[in-house]
């Protein structure tokens, strides 16, 4: 019998960044780089499993806005162009470094690499990926959450409506995709505030994640911590995370994916390769781009010049010696916990899930590693989903959670202050009108009601955590300024011409191309 669970949990999300305006848009890589990178490879690893009989539960969000776009046939039809150019380009390369062993044998893993995720994107599943995430929920081995409807911070939101909304579109989004209703939410950076688990228990959602201060700091005191899930007083279940199992994954100094052996992010062919051999495979802009084939390991810290040769399968070594590490370090953490608390713990381990393939190159094999040994090698370990945890464990705590984020300092931070606050007062007001218009046009229809839908759709977009994150961190603080204020500035437009009854219908059908979420909308959520 196990002592304990473990509850692995990965968050995929990309903001809606779709612009077919531009033949090709440099942002639309972010989308891209986690197909080949992440997705592709996760489902490979499942079909493995399953194949293999190895039984495995992950829970995994995929947010309403990631799922709009690998739906997209536009962006289907641009992703399968640039994986052709990435073979093209892998292939030149296994000629180019022939002479060069330790650096051939990355190409040739490339090749291979590229060469698979075209096999499973486009002949397995037919450009439907989603259809395979769908395929292992049916199965029972995952468990798929969703996330707010465009990964909006809850507790910012002054109007309740706005908090609605972006809970009933995203469960809506959830049930004509995946054909049920979701069981559980990702709360937007496990943006919490008491409350918000009465609009989740008036969608049906089950069960919501928090960092581990927004239970540890509920009233009254948890009696076991973060290791066991509690109810909100609403009966929606809370699950905390382990910031022990987290640490040694996520961080890239003291956790596993810091190893020297381990792949280079940041020294990529995109920058140092010749520019004429490379230029054919950047943007038509020509500037210097990552292209994801990189060469060289971590090595230690050193200049990017000073890295050595990056060695596959030394690397795969490494992370299935890590997986080792990380299975028995849970066992140990749940056989003292089982002592300690006369009941199975529950080790709740959740992560973005661009981490593993994307920043992590090894991430995907440590879990492929971790799932198998986890199956094979022990018995106090069972790996589990939040559904069936309650399913077995009906009795928990009654706690209120605190406010509370993960991220910087864990109460907002990363998405209020100085570089960011100037879009809420904007953002409080659009949510205002659109409350106001919906009111006065309850039973709106033909371009009228488009109008209010596309409002609906242009506000939820510019509500959207990923803008703020980015201005605080400093990367394309231009790109997420533009888009927040050109679905602002959509919105307002908008709201005056059907305040003013003076719709231009071109104009509105451009937008409705261009921002194409959600096409069943219903802006009667506002009501």
């Amino acid at each position: 019998m196990e002592k304990g669970y473990l509850c692995f949990v990965l968050h995929a999300h990309l903001p809606f960044i779709r612009h077919p305006e531009h033949k090709d848009f440099m942002e639309e890589d972010w989308l891209f780089e986690a197909i080949t990178e992440t997705y592709i490879p996760l489902i490979e690893i499942f079909d493995r499993l399953v194949e293999d009989n190895v039984d495995f539960r992950l829970t995994m969000t995929l947010t309403p806005p990631l799922c709009a776009m690998l739906s997209d046939s536009l962006l289907r039809e641009r992703y399968l162009r640039y994986l052709y150019k990435l073979i093209e380009l892998s292939e030149k390369e296994v000629k180019r470094l022939q002479w060069m062993p330790q650096l051939c044998r990355a190409a040739i893993m490339y090749e291979k690499k590229f060469k698979v995720a075209r096999y499973i994107f486009e002949d397995k599943y037919h450009c439907d990926i989603l259809s395979a995430f769908k395929k292992f929920q049916d199965m029972g081995k995952i468990e798929i959450i969703t996330g707010c409807a465009t990964h909006g911070i809850l507790p910012l939101m002054v109007n309740q409506k706005a908090i609605k909304a972006q809970v009933k579109v995203a469960v809506k989004d959830y049930e004509m995709r995946f054909g049920r209703k979701p069981k559980g939410i990702w709360l937007s950076e496990c943006a919490y505030s008491p409350g918000i688990d009465e609009i989740l228990k008036q969608e049906g959602i089950k069960f919501f994640f928090t960092d581990t201060h927004g239970v540890m700091y509920g009233k009254p005191r948890p009696k076991y911590g973060v290791f066991a899930p509690v109810f909100c007083p609403s009966g929606v279940a809370a699950f905390a995370r382990d910031s022990e199992s987290s640490q040694q994954v996520w961080s890239a100094d003291t956790g596993y994916p810091g190893d020297f052996c381990y792949r280079e992010f940041y020294r990529d062919l995109g920058y140092d390769s010749d520019y004429e051999y490379i230029r054919p495979y950047l943007h038509s802009n020509g500037i210097r781009k990552n292209i994801g084939m990189k060469y060289y390991k971590i090595t230690g810290k050193v200049p990017l010049y000073m890295k050595e040769p990056y060695c596959p399968q030394d690397a795969l070594d490494v992370a299935a010696s890590h997986a080792g590490n990380f299975m028995f370090n849970r066992e140990k953490q749940i056989e003292h916990l089982f002592d300690l608390m006369g009941k199975k713990p529950i080790i709740v381990s959740p992560y973005d899930a661009e981490l593993f393939g994307h920043w992590w190159y090894e991430g995907p094999s440590f879990i492929d590693f971790l799932f198998r040994k986890i199956y094979h090698d022990q018995n106090t370990i069972r790996l589990i989903t939040p559904i069936e945890y309650l399913k077995e464990n009906p009795k928990n705590q009654i706690v209120t959670p605190s406010l509370s984020t993960w991220g910087d300092k864990g109460y907002n931070e990363c998405w209020l202050n100085g570089s960011n606050d100037w879009i809420y007062r904007h953002l409080h007001k659009a949510v205002d009108r659109m409350v106001e218009i919906t009111a006065q046009n309850s039973q709106a229809q033909g371009i009228k009601e488009r109008v209010l839908n596309q409002a609906a759709r242009e506000l939820l977009l510019a509500q959207s955590s990923d803008w703020a994150f980015i201005m605080t961190t400093g990367t394309v603080v231009d790109y997420a300024h533009k888009k927040t204020k050109k679905h602002l500035n959509r919105f307002t437009k908008l709201y005056n011409d059907i305040k003013q009854d003076n719709i231009d219908e071109d104009w509105l059908s451009d937008i409705e191309y261009k921002d194409n979420i959600f096409p069943w909308m219903d802006y009667n959520v506002y009501k």
